[in-house]
């Protein structure tokens, strides 16, 4: 479980004071969405087809720092 305060995306980019990063945890964080269950740390999700392309596009434009090793 884990929980933050409800900002809106741009307030929360504001507080981290750089896009770039958050960009690359979201990246991170959905990429976790597919690894995680895969090793049975997490149930199975299903994930939009439209964030999937979201996610395929942000990597592809280079945002990988938080992804997980292959």
């Amino acid at each position: 479980m884990c929980g933050s305060l409800p900002l809106p995306l741009d307030e929360y980019i504001e507080s981290i004071g750089d896009v770039d990063r958050v960009i690359n945890m979201l990246v991170g964080d959905t990429h976790r969405t597919w690894v995680y269950p895969a090793k049975g740390w997490a149930v199975e999700r299903d994930v939009p087809a439209d964030v999937e392309a979201a996610y395929s596009r942000l990597v592809e434009a280079g945002f990988v720092s938080r992804l997980l090793p292959q």
